[in-house]
């Protein structure tokens, strides 16, 4: 792995650490998990513009495909990869400790890990890195509302329904075209093996993300006769 890229992961960690600190001071009353999903949401929203910046050619977003990785695009990783760190590091020692994320977090770093030590795929993995970055502002905002005492509104339901499709038509739509993709290159297997195992958890919190809008919708339409009748 280059030097520079390392220093970047470094820096990155202290970054968030800081960055976090600094919105813990800014809102004293606010929970741990408030607090770290702010600096979760500058993540995202930098993630995908670090991203988008790196694209070489917008008429084929995932192009050059098997190809080495480009300093825009190691740079852009290693910015994620040093904030899935600190958020692995926060997830210890939160206080909802949570095994999904745990899951996630692992099998994300240990897959950016070795795309910048092996210094390839990088346009399949930021590509990934865009589709599962998209959809995490909204993640964010509903647990953000619910913490400043907005809940059961159109508001709440308006940011679930965005959550719910921009996560489908980025997880469970492009995201199984860049596991394809990544699994039939000439690639290390345990990127092969990352690559599976993240679309592997996106899957699973498919399932979860239909059942709580089911239930969502339920609730709104139960409500919606309750107030007819």
């Amino acid at each position: 792995m280059e030097d520079y890229v390392v220093n970047w992961v470094i820096s990155g960690v202290v970054f968030w650490a800081t960055t976090f600190i600094f919105v813990r001071n800014l809102f004293p009353k606010r929970s741990f998990d408030f607090c770290n999903r702010i600096v979760s949401t500058i993540h995202a929203t930098t993630a995908v513009c670090l991203a988008s910046l790196s694209v070489q050619s917008w008429s084929c977003p995932v192009c050059p495909l098997a190809s080495k990785s480009s300093p825009a695009q190691m740079k852009a990783l290693a910015v994620s990869l040093s904030y899935l760190i600190y958020d692995l590091i926060c997830c210890m020692f939160g206080h909802h400790f949570n095994f999904d994320n745990f899951v996630h977090h692992t099998v994300s770093i240990v897959g950016i890990g070795a795309g910048l030590a092996y210094e390839m795929c990088g346009s399949e993995m930021v590509a990934a890195m865009w589709i599962t970055e998209i959809s995490s502002p909204f993640l964010h905002m509903r647990e953000l509302l619910k913490e400043l005492g907005i809940r059961d509104t159109d508001l709440n339901l308006a940011v679930d329904i965005l959550f719910a499709v921009i996560f489908s038509l980025a997880r469970m739509v492009v995201g199984p075209y860049l596991t394809y993709v990544t699994l039939s290159a000439n690639y290390p297997l345990l990127i092969k093996a990352m690559a599976l195992g993240l679309q592997l958890v996106s899957a699973f919190w498919f399932y979860k993300i239909l059942r709580m809008v089911r239930h969502k919708l339920g609730k709104k339409m139960k409500a919606h006769k309750s107030v007819s009748h």
